[in-house]
């Protein structure tokens, strides 16, 4: 795949602003690049028409279209979410993202295809980098769509690693906000403790200006404001946080990150100590074994109660992997779930503290490129303890491995402190491209 030449979110607003690019013109190319793309790339499970996408005369995000995860509803057109179950499910009301989207002149492009319910149940989409290798999951569609330049912003969902991953092995930005940052009405659930909403784009500016917008008005911050106090020019973009201090957690399973991403890491770790920035490693041992346990009986339980019927009632339309999840679920005690949702609390409130000292903490996103084949989404591992804790996190492009694949390096903030964790990526990527 060649890299996309389409304008990405920002860059299209500008356009817009400035005369240079006309709304429906660009509304047209994108449904031209898909139409070019997806008869190999598969990210889309439902397109709108092109004689039906027309641009709003007016708002913030008048004239972009946006790729709509499969499990996010959809009023009037289908949410399949992943299953065969629910194959000709049509929602007759929006999620409320959906409706903020309408709302704010955003264009729905199409569903683009996710894991069945947001679990390893894969869809057909393929890496736009390679076709025999997965773009991982469960936002498959949404990281495939936005590196394809197909549309520049894409929703996705994350409960261990869905956004972030995907958005690695793809080579784009994926953020996930703090828990609860973005309204979840309308996604159907995996587990109501661990599901985030996020965003997927081709730069940071683009995902913050999608929190901007998107993101629970209400929503308290660390520092005492709220998101309603968020605003970024389209113009500026958000403001880099030159010279942090980062905390460099390698955990965990560190043994199996692979050379060539530890190779990246290192070289990025490089060139922001050469740029001003203290990286301090630190270890944090419940990062592992601990949270991953912890999560695991959350996800488990609260799933089996969302599942445990539905599989039960279509057996011949579940798959093997949603099927064991409800099996091996079945042995999570309720005493297990009240002790790891405790453990959930007490270390978010925990690992706030003891890394307040730092800006954001640099780890890595997956344990390296996109797994070959499709039947594999990859191991979420390195994202699951984050989200576990509801911290912000989000990965950045970072190079490419041997087989021509994308590595990127993962940015974390602490619970609440979203914009520092994003103005500490929009410094890095400036690092990276040689900007700042």
């Amino acid at each position: 795949m060649t890299a996309p030449a389409l304008p990405g979110l920002l860059e299209a607003l500008r356009g817009f602003e400035a005369g240079t690019l006309s709304r429906d013109a660009y509304l047209q190319a994108c449904a031209a690049r898909a139409d070019e793309c997806e008869p190999w790339l598969k990210a889309f499970v439902t397109r709108v028409p092109t004689a039906q996408l027309t641009a709003a005369a007016d708002g913030p995000l008048a004239g972009i279209p946006v790729g709509v995860k499969d499990i996010i509803a959809t009023a009037g057109l289908r949410t399949t979410n992943g299953s065969a179950i629910f194959a000709d499910h049509v929602p007759v009301e929006d999620a409320a993202i959906v409706t903020a989207i309408k709302r704010l002149g955003g264009t729905v492009f199409g569903k683009t295809v996710t894991t069945e319910f947001a679990f390893r149940h894969p869809g057909p989409t393929v890496n736009p980098w390679n076709a025999a290798h997965t773009p991982g999951g469960s936002s498959s569609g949404s990281a495939a769509a936005v590196a394809a330049g197909i549309v520049p912003l894409a929703l996705g969902t994350q409960t261990m690693g869905s956004i972030v991953r995907p958005a690695a092995y793809c080579g784009v930005v994926g953020f996930k906000a703090s828990f609860g940052a973005v309204p979840r009405e309308g996604v159907h659930p995996l587990s109501g403790s661990l599901d985030h909403v996020g965003f997927m784009a081709r730069s940071v500016d683009d995902v913050a200006y999608a929190l901007a917008l998107l993101g629970d008005p209400g929503y308290a911050l660390a520092d005492g404001a709220d998101l309603a106090a968020l605003r970024i020019d389209p113009q500026r973009g958000l403001a880099p946080l030159p010279s942090p201090s980062l905390a460099l957690v390698c955990a965990p399973d560190w043994h199996k990150v692979g050379a060539e991403q530890k190779a990246v890491l290192e070289q990025v770790i490089a060139k922001l100590r050469r740029s001003g920035a203290s990286v301090e490693e630190v270890i944090v041992p419940e990062i592992g074994a601990p949270t991953l346990e912890s999560l695991r009986h959350i996800l488990g339980r609260e799933a089996l109660d969302i599942y445990g019927d539905l599989v039960a009632r279509y057996p011949e339309r579940a798959s093997a992997p949603l099927k064991g999840l409800v099996e091996e679920s079945r042995a999570v005690t309720q005493a297990a779930y009240v002790t790891a949702r405790r453990t959930q609390r007490e270390l978010r409130a925990a690992l706030s503290t003891r890394l307040s000292g730092y800006d954001a903490v640099l780890t890595v996103p997956a344990s390296g490129e996109a797994p070959q084949g499709l039947h594999d989404t990859g191991d979420a591992s390195w994202c699951a303890p984050w989200t576990f804790l509801g911290f912000p996190a989000l990965t950045v492009p970072a190079g490419r491995s041997a087989r021509g694949l994308p590595l990127g390096v993962q940015v974390v903030g602490t619970y609440g402190r979203d914009v520092p964790a994003l103005r500490v990526a929009r410094w890095i990527e400036l690092v990276l491209a040689g900007q700042a």
